[in-house]
């Protein structure tokens, strides 16, 4: 069995602020996956990828964080492989448990909701769409199988879960990482063996590294302390950055 760099969700992933705003996106079937849907200024053929944390994009911090990939000029498209049945749900000693749970059932569905998005919004390589996907926590292992199999031209993964050495090992497309200085889910000595293992393969990466943040804070940070909301406004443009890099 191949190390563990990024472990699974701990009690850390079901707290942070609730942001306030006005989330401008729809809530569409997509492959029998209720998908959140945030569309940009003009039409594009750039389309991103939301792969949630345990929250799922339909907790407003993601959906205000989509809507901002969105205005960016990205067709924004985040499953709720969670059906509805997310972190607010489960705020007891059950919890890791239902986090075990959710993951075979988010990986079964994720292949039918990508052939779906697909056929709706073209082919890479069949047409002139490009893909990019972007994952929280939970939804960084779906990133790097997308980086792994030529699925997208890019990727991008925050704070990230659910990784051992192989992801990086099988990684076959750019990738940036967002991560916190304070993460028990990707702790320094993870996030320096992620790097030696790209470095010595010659992949194309970058590294954010925010000081004075934690765990989740790319969507749950308090935005009252000015530390934490420049990570998390930083930590976005730095990947809207990062795609457009990949997607001209």
């Amino acid at each position: 069995m191949s190390p563990t760099l990024a472990s699974a969700p701990g009690s850390c992933c079901f707290s942070g602020v609730k942001h306030i705003g006005t989330p401008v996106g729809r809530v569409e079937d997509l492959g029998g996956i209720p998908t959140y849907i945030s569309d940009p200024p003009a039409a594009t053929q750039k389309v991103i990828l939301f792969l949630a944390d345990v929250w799922s994009p339909l907790f407003v911090n993601n959906k205000l964080v989509q809507d901002y990939f969105a205005s960016c000029g990205y067709i924004v498209l985040g499953p709720d492989y969670f059906f509805g049945d997310s972190a607010p749900n489960h705020d007891g000693p059950g919890r890791q448990e239902w986090i075990d749970n959710s993951r075979k059932p988010a990986i079964d569905a994720f292949p039918a909701w990508l052939d779906a998005v697909k056929g709706k919004y073209g082919m890479l390589g069949g047409s002139n769409t490009k893909y990019c996907a972007v994952g929280y926590c939970f939804g960084a292992s779906f990133v790097m199988d997308l980086c792994s199999d030529g699925s997208v031209v890019a990727g991008a993964l925050a704070h990230p879960a659910f990784l051992d050495e192989d992801h990086f090992e099988k990684l076959d497309g750019p990738l940036l990482l967002s991560c916190a200085e304070e993460d028990h889910t990707f702790p320094l000595a993870s996030r320096r063996r992620a790097e030696d293992i790209m470095v010595a393969r010659k992949s194309t990466y970058h590294f954010q590294v925010f000081s004075g943040v934690k765990h989740g804070f790319a969507v749950r940070c308090d935005p009252a302390i000015d530390g934490q909301r420049w990570a998390k406004e930083e930590s976005a443009r730095g990947i809207v950055s990062w795609f457009d890099r990949f997607t001209v």
